[in-house]
């Protein structure tokens, strides 16, 4: 007989693609801190009742994605299932320092605030175990303790005092200085205070500061006095009394609690501080932290340079899509510093003209998942993504709202389905598809049309015989790997919030299959068909005429040609980003109110608009042509996280947006559709112009420039601000991973250049694709020492001279 208990549990994927290893935290200011993270939701299972009104049966749950205690994510409602498959992956920047990825599970509520069934919580530090894999992890309970974040900065003294009678006794004076990134309550800042006591076997005299409104980085600068022995003739020894080995047992216990008010007050953290720290040095100023994490910011420059070692297949980029062959993540950090740098076309170029000189056939051109494929397909995800929104987001709204039923497959009919409405639903959205795709050459970015330029070239001098060659490079591309998936799964390009239910899912798989088969330029202009499936075949035949091909060429030749269509100026608005934020009033009225009010804000390629609520008439419109200036809002300046301002013609414009990602994603969409405006300033003011004069700056002139440069504007087709040095720690954690790796690659080289004529290539070998062994052999060698120094500066920076307990080295407090 067996027993066996089923523990709730929540099951995810998780890929960091920036730099991961166990010594490694944000920089210092300026920089900015921006990972990339790709988390999937998928699954939870065994999820038991939970307290109030909902029973198990009536389960509806959803899933959220914190960073901290602030939510980035949320999946959709699940209906009465105590094992939903959520399915849902989430793509996004980390525009700040975190400690803590977390997985919540609530049961959704109707009447109340939504339950929480558990959690699953993984420290930054820690992420690295998990990234490129699935997991099954049990949820584990919510309460107050275990959702601890933050530090507090702490002074000690011991004083030795003498009594009225001239004993000696001892004085614990403890000054709280300040706290540290405190967790948001509600999403909002906390009204923090601090209780400090000395505890014991036989005490517990416990202090309390101030409260402070409205901020998760409390200035305390309060100090306070504990007897930590007294003198014998004191009176009330029952109630008091410490030996002087006692002291090993005294502690002093720091609490932060959220005031509330006439509710409960909010637990949000504690750490204890043993007494006996002082017996060997009586002063001692020290930083308690409950979440660590370690600075490491290397040089960058020779890894980099050894990426574009020529010849090209002797490079360290080479050898790093060797040895990760299938894993698909791993070019994306040298993608990125090549895109820094405006390296990238004449890298990707040349990695693309040695993968074709060993293509033997036309038609398998680009086909394979090689290093010149994923430079490209990951290109054109971080180049492409407005190129996208303005192409295909608005058939897509149009699709998934619309929800028109286009099953053609007869096994998949349900009953009273008439196939051929069905297949004229299909074909409507294939056109309007296509249509959008094919008239869209003129925002192609210009970075996209030079590689498809280059390959189109690099093509044609391959297979000079072929006149479909140079059309089937670029297709293969454009289509199959940008368009086709987009289509399939628009959540993971950001075109929609959520995946679509299956029914939607299912028609654009269907319309996702007939692109692709369009885009493959072998299949449409031999006037052939890759579908297995009869139902396909025939749908398809619709589509192979010549007004179609001469479409698909008309496009290919436009976005691969040194002729570029002109945009005509009439472009329809395209919504580029919407949803709900909170804005302050700008004071239009002399006697009004300048309080934050929900709105729903809306950003076009045309205008900047808000809205009392989805749908309803804007309130205020801005041409973006009128937009001087986006940029982040100090935290102190309405005491409000996440805040940024619009500054164009007349008051800024200052906005709350949900979370960290939210605001990171409204300003990349503002400045990039504002990046060309004439006017644009130089300098901005960080604060806001309250009591006579600017805060940030103390400028009285309510016109008064800038005190801060504005953020330096992306180019027009990058979308992210890219940190080399963190690319750059990327690539050396993924190739530290490796060293066996790189020590057989090293050894198989020396075996191919010593010993010359054909030779039985050793099993262990063949693995290794290298066409240069001398050249390979050098650069490995070169990329040794390179890795060499950077350990070395990764151990130096471990080995911090910081005095442990300072800010820089702050001692690691307990959290449950």
């Amino acid at each position: 007989m067996f027993l066996t208990t089923y523990e709730p549990q929540v099951y995810f994927s998780y890929i960091r693609s920036a730099a991961c290893p166990g010594n490694w935290q944000e920089p210092e200011p300026p920089y900015e801190h921006k990972d990339v993270e790709y988390t999937r939701a998928c699954e939870a299972k065994n999820l038991g009742p939970v307290s109030g009104p909902n029973r198990q049966r009536d389960l509806c749950t959803f899933c959220t994605i914190s960073l901290d205690q602030e939510e980035v994510f949320r999946t959709k409602v699940y209906d009465k299932s105590v094992s939903p498959f959520y399915g849902e992956d989430f793509y996004f920047e980390i525009p700040r320092p975190f400690q803590c990825l977390s997985f919540y599970v609530y049961a959704k509520s109707v009447f109340q605030r939504d339950l929480p069934v558990g959690k699953v919580s993984i420290r930054k530090d820690d992420l690295c175990k998990y990234s490129g894999k699935e997991h099954w992890l049990s949820l584990q309970p919510v309460d107050p303790n275990s959702e601890v974040q933050g530090k507090v900065h702490l002074e000690m003294r011991l004083n030795e005092v003498i009594t009225e009678n001239g004993s000696v006794g001892q004085h614990l004076v403890v000054r709280i200085i300040e706290c540290q990134e405190l967790p948001l309550i509600s999403g909002q800042n906390c009204d923090p205070y601090a209780t400090v006591s000395l505890v014991g076997p036989a005490r517990s005299d416990q202090k309390k500061t101030k409260v402070k409104k409205k901020t998760s980085n409390p200035h305390f600068e309060e100090t306070f006095f504990f007897e930590v022995t007294r003198s014998s003739s004191y009176s009330k020894k029952s109630h008091f009394q410490v030996e002087e080995e006692d002291i090993e047992k005294l502690e002093i216990k720091v609490d932060l609690w959220n005031n509330e008010n006439l509710a409960q007050d909010v637990f949000l953290g504690e750490t204890r501080v043993p007494v006996k720290i002082l017996q060997k040095k009586m002063n001692v100023n020290i930083c308690i932290i409950l979440s660590v994490y370690f600075p490491f910011s290397p040089s960058h420059l020779p890894l980099f340079s050894l990426c574009l070692l020529q010849p090209i297949s002797a490079s360290a980029a080479h050898i790093l899509g060797d040895i990760y062959r299938e894993r698909y993540e791993a070019v994306l950090p040298m993608v990125r510093l090549l895109l820094h740098h405006n390296r990238f076309v004449p890298f990707v170029s040349a990695v693309a003209a040695l993968e074709l000189d060993n293509t033997q056939e036309a038609n398998t051109i680009f086909r394979g998942n090689s290093l010149a494929t994923r430079c490209i397909d990951d290109m054109m995800k971080i180049v492409g993504k407005n190129y996208l929104a303005v192409t295909l987001k608005p058939v897509i709204d149009e699709i998934c709202e619309s929800n028109k039923t286009c099953e053609i497959d007869p096994v998949k009919l349900k009953e009273g389905d008439n196939v051929e409405v069905n297949k004229e639903n299909l074909q409507g959205y294939v056109q309007k598809v296509f249509s959008s795709i094919t008239q869209s050459s003129s925002t192609c970015p210009p970075l996209m049309c030079d590689v498809f330029r280059s390959l189109r070239h690099l093509a044609c001098k391959r297979f000079p015989a072929d006149p479909h060659v140079q059309y089937s490079a670029v297709s293969s591309f454009v289509f199959l790997r940008f368009f086709a998936v987009a289509v399939l799964s628009p959540h993971s390009f950001q075109l929609r919030s959520h995946h679509p239910d299956p029914e939607i899912a299912r028609t654009l798989t269907l319309i996702s299959k007939t692109i692709q088969t369009l885009g493959s330029w072998g299949s449409l202009s031999k006037k052939l068909s890759s579908f297995k499936e009869t139902y396909m075949y025939d749908f398809f035949k619709s589509f192979q005429e010549d007004k179609c091909i001469e479409k698909v060429k008309k496009f290919l030749d436009e976005i691969s040609s040194n002729v570029s269509k002109e945009s005509s100026g009439l472009e329809d608005a395209v919504v580029l980003k919407e949803g709900e934020v909170q804005k302050r009033a700008q004071g239009r009225k002399r006697l009004g109110k300048k309080n934050f009010k929900k709105r729903w804000l809306r950003v076009t390629n045309r205008e900047l608009s808000y809205h009392k609520q989805k749908g309803k008439e804007a309130l205020c419109t801005i041409n973006v042509k009128n937009i001087k200036a986006v940029e982040k809002l100090d935290e102190s300046a309405f005491n409000r996280k996440n805040m940024f301002q619009v500054v164009h013609s007349e008051k800024p414009l200052y906005v709350q947006a949900g979370n960290c990602v939210e605001a990171s994603e409204w300003l990349e969409v503002l400045g990039q559709v504002s990046r060309c405006n004439e006017g644009r300033l130089a300098t901005f003011h960080p604060s806001n112009y309250t009591g006579g004069a600017w805060q940030c700056c103390k400028n009285q002139s309510n016109n008064a420039p800038g005190c801060k440069p504005c953020t330096t504007t992306m180019l027009a087709n990058l979308q992210l601000d890219i940190d080399c040095d963190r690319e750059t720690e990327r690539i050396f954690s993924l190739l530290s991973s490796n060293d066996t790796k790189l020590q057989d690659m090293e050894d198989a080289c020396a075996s191919m250049a010593v010993y010359q004529g054909p030779q039985r290539e050793q099993e262990e070998y063949s693995k290794f694709t290298i066409q240069e062994p001398k050249e390979t052999f050098q650069t490995l060698k070169q990329l040794r020492n390179v890795m060499e120094e950077l350990q070395r500066q990764h151990n130096i920076r471990n080995d911090t001279t910081a005095q442990y307990g300072s800010l820089n080295n702050p001692i690691v407090g307990k959290t449950s």
